[in-house]
């Protein structure tokens, strides 16, 4: 079975239909309906047997590569926060077709936002790779 990642975003991705404050904006009972729906689908998944995992990332984040031989790692906090893609979490689903890992994206959108009415938030569907890629020709 085909394995996805379902990519939430704190910014980055198509803007939302209806814009909506950042979540420490919102009221305290409607991250916390917000937190208890993202806690909800992951109860749906364990008991459909499509869990793979799933977590929530800070906002923190800082950009590493290589040096060079004998070098320090270089250190960079990467583009803007303001214009930067930042992924706040994910869930890894293990389903029976593409069309699944759809679906229940489209759920995971439906989450509620502030006054319980729903996020519409756009969800990233990456395939986790099973194999490496081939490139011979």
């Amino acid at each position: 079975m085909p394995k996805y990642l379902l990519l939430k975003h704190y910014r980055g991705g198509p803007e939302l239909p209806t814009p909506v404050p950042p979540m420490p904006e919102w009221d305290p009972a409607d991250i916390a309906a917000h937190m208890a729906f993202l806690e909800h689908v992951n109860d749906l998944l364990k008991e459909n047997g499509e869990y793979v995992d799933a977590q929530g990332l800070s906002m923190d984040q800082e950009w590493i590569r290589y040096g060079g031989p004998g070098a320090a790692p270089v250190r960079s906090d990467g583009p803007h926060p303001e214009t930067g893609d930042l992924v706040a979490g994910w869930y890894a689903i293990d389903v029976d077709s593409y069309e699944r890992a759809v679906e229940l994206a489209a759920y995971v959108s439906s989450e509620p936002g502030p006054g319980g009415k729903p996020l519409y938030e756009w969800i990233q569907i990456r395939q986790i790779m099973e194999a490496p890629p081939s490139y011979a020709e």
